[in-house]
């Protein structure tokens, strides 16, 4: 353990301050911090741009914590006991390498913000009750492994931001549109052809709202309305000639573009780690 990092921990059980920062230390096991996963008081602890590769199941002791932010560090895989953190508000494990969320995550009962970003997550390895988060307001979700989601993302009804930007999305479900409170929708860089007609009744196009569909292969009838902007997309979403195009489109079944594998396979969460790093 650095002296900074004795010097922040003894300096915080002096004072009580409840935020704890130790970003950028180079720390590589919170198990060799003496005291710090016993230190009940901590509201905030902040661990990103570190190296670690797990987070111990002892993190459940910090009791009062409400923001957890691990953005940009080596892990593989989280704890199961973490969901037991009832205070959770605000949890950042984006930049990482996990290609699972632990069994039971979905039972956060006040988390409002979640960002798994930059990960290899994908619809087989979320846990079973995963739609159960139904506190969610954010959900960051670019840059993984995506070609679906479930249809119980309707559980979300609190939801209002979506970020599913850069995964192999083939289809969105029809679900999202009753997701009455979604003020941002972000699905740019998938495999998406076409959007579901339910989408059109969301509240996507006022001066705090985004929608962003850019760098997908839509069909002709989206891409020329893209060219003229967003709100001409969520127009035709509602007019019947579109909906029967949609309707064709997914009796036809045919195939989904192809994966950019190459893509893929550069991402940092891909490459294996070298052992000699962690020290």
């Amino acid at each position: 353990m650095s002296k900074a990092v004795r010097k922040t921990i003894e300096e915080a059980k002096e004072t009580g301050n409840p935020e704890l920062d130790l970003q950028d230390k180079q720390i590589t096991s919170l198990e060799d911090i003496p005291g710090l996963l016993s230190m009940e008081n901590i509201t905030r602890l902040t661990l990103t741009h570190n190296k670690l590769i797990s987070v111990p199941p002892a993190i459940a002791n910090l009791i009062n914590l409400e923001i957890l932010n691990l953005f940009n560090n080596w892990l593989e895989e989280l704890p199961t006991t973490i969901s037991s953190l009832n205070k959770l508000r605000i949890l950042n494990v984006g930049m990482n390498r996990l290609d699972a969320l632990p069994r039971g995550f979905g039972s956060f009962p006040e988390l409002e913000v979640l960002d798994i970003t930059y990960n290899n997550i994908s619809e087989e390895t979320l846990p079973g009750n995963f739609f159960m988060l139904e506190s969610l307001r954010a959900l960051y979700m670019g840059d993984n492994d995506f070609e679906i989601i479930s249809s119980d993302i309707k559980n979300f009804k609190n939801l209002q931001i979506l970020v599913l930007r850069d995964n192999d999305l083939v289809m969105l479900p029809k679900e999202v549109g009753e997701l009455n409170r979604l003020r941002e929708l972000h699905i740019q860089g998938n495999r998406l052809e076409v959007i579901p007609p339910e989408v059109g009744s969301l509240d996507l196009l006022g001066t705090k709202s985004c929608l962003r569909l850019e760098n997908n292969p839509w069909v002709p009838m989206i891409a020329d309305q893209l060219l003229l902007g967003p709100s001409h997309v969520m127009d035709m979403l509602r007019n019947e000639s579109y909906k029967f195009m949609y309707q064709r489109h997914l009796q036809t079944g045919s195939q989904p573009p192809p994966k950019n594998l190459e893509a893929k396979n550069r991402k940092i969460s891909r490459k294996s780690l070298n052992p000699n790093f962690v020290k």
